[in-house]
């Protein structure tokens, strides 16, 4: 299977927006076509809590015609047009798909941020996890829910393997961020998000990235939108992820980034795997 992953920034403004911005996502949406994946899993598609408008779907299904898609948005509780993810899935496929909440703190189970496959085989996850917040204001929940996040997936792995993709909001290590000394108190590299992912990996999950290509440096999947050079100048971070849980790590073909061009903010990632 070809599986991408990709935070897509707003859905709408990909598919219906004018600006050079949005031509460059759409640039990014024909070249994840290219890949001819069995999925596509997006997230931060920001929609409304009654998910993609009539016009979405359409255009969706004109670039898409041979998948079925199925979205998780925000609601009430949590703010509007907020968060939020999306799979599309060859329409070949059949796999049940459920929208779990884990227990999380806040609004976070109210945000659209987890979209489950179920196949015959194995599980099919992603997810959009929350930022720490500005200041670190969203911190003591980011942790709980790292923790929550890791107890959903290793109750998966007990029935079946997992592949789980998305935007996990960390960089993991010094060699994941190209500056690593002047972001230790910022949110995505904070010593305790730092230590939750490598409690979850292990729980019994392998990152397919490293686990290809070893110690490599200088390849990253998100580069600020707000420094206009920082992609120029690859000042990125790796925050984005194809995790597998370890017993089918042996069976991962390819993990890589897709070139995104001149766009900034994430990249798409990835996935060919034997399953």
């Amino acid at each position: 299977m070809i599986l991408i992953s990709w935070n897509i920034d707003s859905l709408n403004a990909a598919l219906t927006g004018t600006s050079s911005r949005a031509l460059l996502s759409r640039k990014v949406l024909e070249t994840i076509i290219g890949h001819y994946p069995d999925a596509i899993a997006l997230q931060e598609t920001k929609l409304p809590s009654t998910g993609p408008t009539k016009k979405h779907l359409e255009i969706l299904r004109d670039m898409f015609p041979d998948y079925e898609i199925v979205w998780n948005s925000s609601v009430e509780p949590a703010r509007k047009g907020y968060a939020g993810t999306m799979f599309l899935y060859k329409n070949r496929l059949s796999p049940s798909v459920t929208f779990p909440q884990i227990g999380a703190p806040d609004t976070m189970d109210y945000e659209g941020r987890i979209i489950t496959l179920e196949f015959e085989q194995f599980y099919l996850t992603q997810v959009y996890t929350p930022n720490a917040g500005e200041g670190l204001n969203r911190l003591e929940e980011r942790q709980m829910w790292d923790r929550k996040y890791a107890n959903y997936l290793v109750e998966l792995d007990k029935k079946k393997p997992v592949i789980a993709a998305g935007d996990f909001n960390v960089a993991h290590k010094e060699i994941d961020l190209a500056h690593p000394d002047s972001n230790r108190q910022s949110a995505g590299f904070t010593d305790e998000e730092r230590q939750g992912f490598t409690n979850l990996l292990e729980k019994g999950f392998t990152d397919t990235f490293r686990y290809l290509h070893g110690d490599v440096t200088g390849v990253y999947t998100w580069w600020a939108q707000r420094a206009r050079t920082s992609k120029i100048n690859n000042s990125g971070w790796r925050i984005d992820y194809w995790l597998v849980s370890n017993r089918i790590a042996d069976r991962v073909i390819r993990s890589e980034m897709i070139d995104s061009g001149p766009r900034q903010d994430h990249t798409p990632i990835l996935l060919e795997i034997d399953i």
